[in-house]
């Protein structure tokens, strides 16, 4: 069998890396959308159909989806979800900025090793595969279990015996969100301007990569220190 010939160098310039970084940055989580924008259910089966071949432990593959685009049944989810936990004053999206579909996430525990961490990988690339798409995502894990069950008609066998373990919303975009960096105060709280952007206070790559060894390459910037991050304290 032939083996694939290694890239000559690894570039962190490339325009394939610029974009996949581009994307990271820019699906940031969605909380109003634009409700009367259908999302084609062929959308729903496709976010799903790349999440499925994702690395899984064991290759168990415990997660199993249930999605809905039909706006009865959005109407029945909705009540059963909890919205912004940092912000205090917003109930939740009001009618006309709620999601126009669900994909729910299910998981057959048994046997498997790692059952949060494949959760983690599934949403985050369904997350990544919205932004594609021109979607925003929410990722939900505050919400009524029996209710949204009862909503998407998972109540019943075959579908009792397992854990409904998230909720991802989704919709065309109806808010603007952006990255700002984590202030001297360390306060990392999402918050709203009065305008209605929503800002989302990342830590800067100097507190989070705090050994970096290696010769490095002038490329790939590998080895040298960022921000100052050599030598940080654990809890920087």
């Amino acid at each position: 069998m032939t083996m694939p010939q290694a890239p000559a160098r690894t570039s962190v310039q490339s325009p394939e890396f610029a974009a996949f970084a581009r994307s990271v940055r820019e699906a940031r989580t969605c909380r109003r959308f634009r409700e009367d924008a259908a999302v084609p259910l062929a959308a729903l089966q496709a976010l799903v159909d790349t999440a499925r071949v994702c690395p899984s432990g064991a290759n168990r593959q415990p997660l199993r989806y249930a999605v809905c685009a039909d706006a009865a049944r959005n109407g029945a989810v909705f009540p059963h979800l909890r919205w912004a936990a940092y912000l205090k004053d917003w109930g939740g999206p009001v009618p006309g900025e709620r999601p126009a579909a669900y994909i729910a996430v299910l998981c057959d525990r048994k046997g498997s090793p790692t059952p949060e961490i494949d959760l983690g990988i599934a949403a985050q690339t369904i997350q990544l595969g919205a932004q594609a798409l021109g979607l925003g995502c929410c990722m939900i894990g505050a919400f009524d279990r029996d209710g949204v069950r009862a909503a998407l008609g998972l109540d019943a066998e075959p579908f009792a015996a397992l854990d409904i373990v998230l909720v991802l919303a989704l919709g065309v975009p109806a808010e603007t969100r952006v990255l700002d960096t984590v202030g001297e105060d360390g306060d990392i709280r999402y918050r709203r301007d009065a305008d209605g952007t929503h800002r989302v206070p990342k830590r800067p790559l100097a507190s989070v990569l705090l050994l970096a060894h290696g010769d490095g390459d002038a490329d790939t910037g590998a080895g040298r220190n960022h921000e100052g991050t050599a030598g940080l304290p654990p809890h920087a």
